[in-house]
């Protein structure tokens, strides 16, 4: 039956193995920020869990609700009744040699039925379990706002990791070749005598550095695509890269204490805190509610059934009250239950300071971090130029014989260096702008769409770049000709 089955499929199989080759082969389209933050917005697991979280925690809410309001319960049973008796009695006398012995049984059914209701007329303590479970739902719903906050900072934080990752990789290589070039005109210069085998010594040595920096680089890129992979349960092939034209400038508002302010006002983190401080009030006044008596309203109807002895009919009966129950002394286990609520209240508040203090400390850290890139970005951008001036001028002293081979190589280690710190302060920039946003409570998908507008739709792939051929470093690749004999 299989080769059966496989004779006429074998027509299919051409076809089927160019449309998976296909599917394989066609180059998807690049994502961007926005629409990978929406894809861990829908699929990470961490948010996914804050939100059962939240739901639970608004169940829980309703379970204790129920406790306030009408309580019916029904219960019945059928039973049949078997009884056994064995009696005797002797008496002495004459011709009186034996007992008499009676036995018999005796079988009938039995049903009986209960209806119960309750309705809790004061009921302090359930009451206040009630306004407590409002105040852990609110607390959650702050949480819930920070994780997803957390979040997105998480993606957009591993998604310029990747682009950080590639740019520094791409000066690395271009350093490695550099460097190699200069290796092996190293080693043509010291087969004709013009230079000590010390440099060429020297020129291996920033080879093999080089090397492992290209190693280590793309290293951080594999490793910056699997972080963007587990926040979002997707892999991505490629992604769009940040445009150069990308604005940097200090926040708005530019002043400190405006982020201060928005943090005390809009931190989530601050905010659930505070809430904490409410639940654990709620936790006192339950407390010191259990002295207080509780009412309520019942009412019952039981019917019973038997046919014993041949009876008809059934009994019934009802009754209607109130029942009200006070506690008198319950072996100071209430006082202790106080205390304990005041502690935890305690607790809470301190928790609140501190969380309110880090939040503050946090704000101007960043402010201060976002001010300072702005500058470092310029700075990084003129180191460039200034180190690409210092080759070219080291490249010519190099053909006159005024400078060395190894006054190039640090010259060209100096200039990737530079390109790689300049790739380094504008992700850093970006980051810490978006990390202001998220202590400050204004971090939200709409933030995201203004970072996501400075890409430019130039595609970064996972696939390592190339080894060989044209790039933008290739000017940066002419090493300059080395010094002739007799100059």
């Amino acid at each position: 039956m299989r080769l059966a089955h496989w004779a006429v499929n074998a027509p299919l199989r051409p076809l089927l193995l160019a449309v998976l080759t296909a599917s394989f082969v066609l180059p998807a389209q690049a994502a961007d920020l926005i629409t990978i933050t929406r894809d861990a917005l829908d699929n990470n697991a961490a948010l996914a869990s804050a939100r059962s979280e939240y739901l639970g925690v608004e169940a829980g809410r309703d379970i204790v609700r129920g406790g306030l309001l009408p309580q019916i319960n029904a219960s019945g049973n059928v039973t049949h009744n078997q009884q056994y008796e064995s009696q005797g009695s002797s008496q002495a006398g004459a011709g009186a040699g034996a007992g008499n012995v009676s036995a018999g049984d005796d079988r009938y059914n039995t049903a009986s039925l209960t209806l119960e209701a309750t309705q809790a007329l004061y009921d302090e303590v359930t009451r206040r379990q009630v306004s407590q479970a409002e105040r852990q739902i609110d607390q959650q719903v702050y949480l819930l706002a920070a994780t997803e906050q957390q979040l997105l900072i998480d993606v957009a934080s591993a998604y310029f990791d990747i682009l950080r990752a590639y740019e520094v990789l791409e000066a690395r290589l271009a350093q490695e070749r550099a460097i190699g070039r200069q290796l092996e005109q190293a080693g043509e210069q010291f087969e004709v005598g013009l230079i000590a085998i010390t440099e060429v010594e020297e020129a291996r040595a920033t080879f093999d550095q080089s090397r492992a920096d290209r190693i280590a680089a793309e290293s951080n890129l594999q490793v910056a695509f699997e972080a963007l992979e587990q926040l979002t349960g997707q892999r991505y092939a490629r992604i769009e890269a940040l445009g150069d034209s990308m604005p940097i400038a200090l926040p708005e508002p530019s002043s400190r204490d405006y982020w201060v302010e928005q943090a005390l006002e809009l931190n989530p983190q601050v905010l659930a805190q505070q809430a904490a401080i409410e639940v654990s009030r709620s936790g006192v006044d339950i407390a010191r509610a259990g002295r207080l008596p509780t009412l309520q309203a019942f009412g019952n109807y039981q019917y019973g059934d038997s046919d014993i002895d041949g009876t008809t009919g059934n009994d019934s009966s009802s009754q209607v009250g109130i029942s009200a129950n006070l506690p008198i002394y319950t072996g100071g286990s209430t006082s202790a239950s106080i205390r304990q609520g005041t502690y935890q209240l305690e607790s809470s508040q301190y928790d609140f300071e501190s969380q309110r203090r880090s939040s503050i400390q946090q704000v101007r850290s960043l402010y201060t971090q976002v001010s300072n890139d702005v500058e470092t970005v310029e700075a990084r951008q003129q180191a460039i130029v200034s180190n690409r001036s210092a080759l070219e001028a080291t490249r010519a002293g190099y053909e006159v014989g005024t400078r060395n081979i190894v006054d190039v190589l640090n010259a060209e280690q100096n200039l990737y260096n530079a390109i790689a710190n300049y790739a380094e302060a504008r992700y850093d920039y970006v980051v810490n702008l978006l990390s202001l946003r998220q202590q400050a409570g204004r971090l939200d998908v709409d933030a995201i769409e203004e970072v996501n507008a400075w890409l430019t739709g130039d595609e970064v792939n996972f696939t390592l770049p190339e080894t060989s051929g044209n790039d933008r470093y290739e000017p940066a690749l002419n090493i300059g000709a080395p010094p002739q004999p007799g100059t």
